[in-house]
């Protein structure tokens, strides 16, 4: 008995001398407007260790934020966008958080228009036949609020502006640039239907978007949004105000992560695991 004694003795002090996880911090400078800023802190770590990269399944377009110098993303893979104007918004690779594999996309960004920025897909959709698909993993650092923010948009030529998805009214939610329509209506009964990214956990986020059919799917970790629908037959409180915009048939053509606040909401989050394709890349693809 005295021996086992002071196994655990000896057990509690190495668990003690441990470093926290907390304790970890990003590496090198961020990437944006200002090149010579120092990295944001990391933001809270991974709620377990991270995991193997997921599959991609062959999707066209597929990363987990694992190649590349630095803190700057792969340039064969992204450049850093900053539309119409710029000011505080960074982007930088992770490599403190990840939900899968050793790294990921950290953004960081305040409140406001211009201080918004994005890293942009050097796989262009243009060429695509066919309905796009697309899975990546978002962890937000707080709750989306009640103002209008983009964390995902992609260029559509039939419209000649942005569809973009993000949060309003605390829900996630896709919004139409063209005539600001949202995805779902934002009445009480709408932002029920929709669901709302847990802070500081992994989000995985599954699309399809059918440009001939006209029609768009949302599951969010696996699981179907039913306010997050467009199938083509109006629904009060769903797509009823998307399809009274008249016929959309949607021509993609780029793909954009970031972050961008139409209000005052700053945020910091972090993308992983991105993949997009011609077929369905689940949350749990291996």
């Amino acid at each position: 008995m005295r021996s086992g004694s002071l196994l655990l003795a000896a057990l509690a002090v190495a668990t003690a001398c441990q470093p926290a996880a907390d304790d970890a911090v990003g590496g090198d400078a961020a990437l944006g407007p200002d090149a010579g800023a120092a990295a944001p802190d990391a933001g809270p770590g991974p709620d377990a260790p991270p995991g193997p990269v997921l599959s991609c399944g062959g999707a066209a377009l597929c990363d987990g934020f694992e190649t590349g110098a630095g803190a700057a993303p792969d340039p064969s893979r992204w450049t850093v966008a900053t539309p119409d104007c710029s000011g505080d918004g960074v982007v930088a690779v992770d490599p403190a958080v990840a939900h899968g594999g050793a790294r990921s996309l950290r953004v960081t960004a305040s409140g406001g228009y211009c201080n918004h920025v994005f890293v942009a897909s050097t796989t262009s959709l243009a060429t695509w036949t066919g309905p796009i698909y697309g899975r990546f993993f978002v962890r937000l650092d707080d709750a989306l609020g009640d103002g209008h923010v983009t964390f995902l948009a992609m260029a559509d030529d039939g419209d000649g502006a942005d569809l973009r998805m993000g949060g309003q009214s605390r829900i996630l939610m896709w919004n139409r640039e063209r005539d600001d329509a949202t995805l779902p209506g934002l009445s009480p009964a709408g932002i029920g239907l929709s669901t709302a990214p847990a802070p500081g956990a992994w989000t995985c986020v599954e699309l399809e978007i059918d440009g001939a059919a006209g029609t768009l799917r949302t599951w969010v970790d696996g699981a179907e949004v039913a306010g997050l629908v467009v199938d083509g037959a109006a629904t009060p409180d769903v797509d009823r105000q998307w399809l009274n915009g008249g016929a959309w048939r949607p021509q993609l053509t780029d793909l954009r992560l970031g972050w961008e606040s139409y209000g005052g909401q700053a945020m910091t989050l972090w993308f992983d695991d991105v993949a997009f394709g011609g077929a369905r890349i689940p949350c749990d693809a291996r």
